[in-house]
């Protein structure tokens, strides 16, 4: 069914806009021509959801700064097929871009698997290190040269809230969770990550979690507040667990060449937007997920809540950072290593510039 998915949409997109390189170099898309510039952005959450929210916002952006001359049209989660789909049809150039996240990118960009490591950032002030990190650290410029590698540039980081593990077994203490079957996305270092905790961590698409969990195929699943209300996760769950060991962060992704024929001002734009609505996005998905959480707690009140204390944290973290040292160097390739000291620099130097312990 996948493979009809991409063909089918492959060829109405080369069919409809297969003159768009055609022409060449800037006039190509725009440029001094001043034709309208028609792309396609697939994001991998559903409508009203985070991603979807700010690829609107972001087409609305272009639209208005370049007076109407770049047009792009959003396609919610599961109208151009699958996550794993989606980020193909960007690296081939099926759709210019993909709203996505560092978990399920990482099977196209191997490097971008050291965000997906657990007890990296700071539990307080996370968008403020991140907005820092990607403005002022090494990273960016690092996994910009591992993206283009596979035909693809990152335009930003962004922060979706951090992610909570819902389960139907009691999942209250790190001991509660030895064994527990839980869906992680397509990652084989996620898989790392939560085995070390004594898990039995299981990679399943996005839109077969509910039945996994309705059917007991799976006994928890990983996800940000906002996905657990918005795809009714909790109504087959009864424990919420912040281990704070993980946030969200989504990677707004264009195909590297339709970016390259760009003109220089529209792709200075596109990498603006994202990084002055880091703050912006973040305070909109905090705000959220503060509302999510309260419709839960009314549809389903017998929910347990729980958020790790520094006690717990600190037991777990030690298991984490046994998966940066044995397992992530060979997870991520060449190049994981050195991805890994830039980031926690980076973060370091953050925290210290804006005074965060």
């Amino acid at each position: 069914m996948k493979k009809r998915v991409l063909i089918s949409v492959l060829m109405i997109t080369l069919i409809t806009f297969g003159g768009l390189f055609a022409q060449g170099g800037q006039e190509a898309a725009g440029g001094a021509s001043g034709k309208v510039i028609n792309a396609k952005l697939a994001s991998e959450e559903i409508e009203g959801d985070f991603m979807t929210v700010w690829a609107n916002n972001f087409a609305d952006y272009m639209k208005e700064q370049t007076d109407g001359q770049f047009d792009l049209e959003v396609y919610p989660y599961g109208t151009l097929g699958d996550t794993r789909d989606i980020n193909e049809l960007a690296q081939i150039g099926v759709v210019e871009f993909v709203f996505t996240d560092f978990a399920w990118i990482s099977a196209f960009v191997p490097e971008v698997q050291v965000l997906s490591l657990h007890y990296l950032w700071p539990k307080d002030r996370m968008p403020e290190v991140l907005e820092w990190v990607v403005e002022n650290g090494e990273i960016m410029p690092f996994l910009d040269k591992a993206f283009r590698k596979n035909g693809l540039v990152p335009l930003g980081i962004v922060y979706e809230g951090w992610q909570w593990l819902t389960a139907k077994p009691k999942a209250v203490t790190l001991d509660d969770l030895q064994g527990m079957k839980t869906r992680v996305m397509g990652s084989k270092l996620l898989v790392e990550d939560y085995r070390a905790y004594g898990m039995s961590p299981t990679p399943m698409s996005y839109g077969e979690v509910y039945s996994g969990l309705q059917t007991g195929l799976i006994d928890a699943q990983v996800n940000p507040l906002f996905a657990d209300y918005s795809m009714k996760f909790y109504e087959v769950t009864n424990y919420f667990t912040q281990m704070w060991a993980e946030p969200f962060l989504g990677i707004p992704t264009v195909n590297m060449q339709f970016y390259d024929q760009l003109p220089e001002d529209m792709q200075k734009m596109m990498k603006k937007f994202f990084l002055e609505n880091i703050i912006n996005a973040a305070e909109w998905i905090d705000a959220r997920n503060a509302g999510d959480r309260k419709k839960i707690e009314e549809e389903k009140p017998d929910i347990v809540w729980t958020e790790w204390d520094k006690e717990e944290i600190s037991k777990a973290k030690k298991m984490a950072e046994s998966v940066w040292n044995d397992k992530y160097p060979g997870i991520a390739g060449d190049g994981a290593v050195e991805a890994l000291k830039i980031l926690l620099r980076d973060i370091e130097n953050a925290k210290a510039a804006l005074g965060v312990e």
